[in-house]
């Protein structure tokens, strides 16, 4: 991967911009979790209710633990075993997570994901925000060309790059429970 592209990427979302970007699974649209205007442009993007909440991914756990607390599930080693991967977790948010990142949940997704590129934006970045780059009730894009399709210039940077794993989508889990939500 062309490091300009990641630098453009972090550099686009350190300015409140919004990008997409190669997940293990398909393309995911991301910004950084703090800055309001740019999760309700995601949130506009897909016409997603902020009810719904929102994925976080990092490049390692404990970039994670400002905003989920890990103290409140009783098997954090399946958790950690499974990172980094393809499986989205379901932990209680810590008391300070914005709304527009929780929705109507006590609880936020977070993944520490093996892609190469959220990797390397993660380590920059931190954590950022990353859900199915498509608009709601239509699949999720796997290629730079149908984010574009989907969005055309409303979406600052497309990562030029491929998806890791084409036929499942990531896994989604309670940690509370270990149930599976989402079966990749």
């Amino acid at each position: 991967m062309n490091s300009l592209h990641i630098k453009r990427a972090i550099q686009i979302c350190e300015d409140g911009g919004v990008i997409a970007h190669p997940t293990e699974a398909v393309f995911g649209l991301g910004c950084l979790p703090l800055l309001e205007k740019s999760v309700h442009r995601i949130l506009k993007l897909k016409d997603r209710s902020i009810d719904k909440g929102l994925i976080l991914v990092a490049a390692h756990i404990e970039q994670l633990e400002k905003f989920v607390d890990f103290s409140k599930v009783e098997n954090t080693q399946r958790i950690y075993d499974s990172w980094p991967g393809p499986v989205t977790w379901i932990v209680p948010a810590k008391n300070n997570v914005p709304l527009w990142l929780t929705g109507k949940h006590e609880s936020l997704a977070v993944r520490v994901s093996s892609h190469p590129i959220l990797q390397a934006l993660c380590k920059e970045l931190g954590p950022i925000v990353s859900t199915s780059a498509n608009p709601t009730a239509v699949e999720p894009a796997k290629t730079n060309q149908q984010v574009r399709d989907y969005f055309g210039n409303d979406v600052d940077y497309v990562i030029p790059a491929n998806i890791t794993n084409t036929l499942k989508p990531t896994e989604i889990r309670r940690a509370d429970t270990g149930k599976i939500l989402r079966q990749s």
